[in-house]
């Protein structure tokens, strides 16, 4: 039997492998979050889209509905809005480590609460934790699956869906271009 933590989890599909475009969709195939090129001159921006049909079918799923990655010159970290937000963070920001242990591949952020979270970091597992607690999880399917990868979020990380999306793919971002 699930435990409460992940009894009511949301649990989303990723197709594609590109960080920069993917879908992710529900269990049942419905689109519920996607992410697309907006623009790619002069630089790259990089849309990601809650969906609402998906989300008015979950309760707690609070914040904005899209984010905005806006990259520099050739592909360097640039700026990420939230909504119609018109505060721009630095992508940096986002992909904080630890003073005290610079070999760790951890990323911390820090969420619009002003809350602190942390990306647990492997080649093929991301976990974004809140000190004990595991909000999110992403895995890298089997080369037999349809999709990519799967992406469980519990309970807790239901508000910040679309927190916790972005700087999944901002992490994501930032692996392949090797910042």
């Amino acid at each position: 039997m699930p435990s409460n933590s992940t009894a009511n989890a949301l649990v989303l599909l990723q197709f594609g492998d590109n960080p920069f475009t993917a879908r992710f969709e529900d269990l049942e195939g419905r689109a519920a979050i996607t992410l697309e090129e907006a623009a790619s001159a002069p630089n790259i921006i990089v849309k990601l889209t809650r969906e609402a049909p998906w989300a008015d079918r979950h309760e707690g799923i609070l914040g904005p509905a899209n984010s905005y990655l806006y990259f520099g010159p050739s592909q360097s970290p640039g700026y990420v809005v939230y909504g119609n937000n018109r505060n721009s963070i630095a992508m940096p920001h986002f992909l904080r480590q630890n003073r005290e242990n610079t070999t760790s591949r951890s990323r911390h952020f820090t969420a619009q609460s002003g809350k602190d979270y942390k990306w647990r970091i492997t080649p093929t597992r991301m976990e974004c934790v809140d000190g004990r607690t595991t909000l999110a999880v992403w895995e890298v399917s089997h080369p037999d699956d349809d999709f990519h990868a799967k992406l469980t979020v519990r309970p807790a990380g239901i508000p910040i869906v679309t927190e916790i999306l972005t700087t999944l793919v901002l992490n994501r971002m930032a692996l392949a271009l090797g910042w």
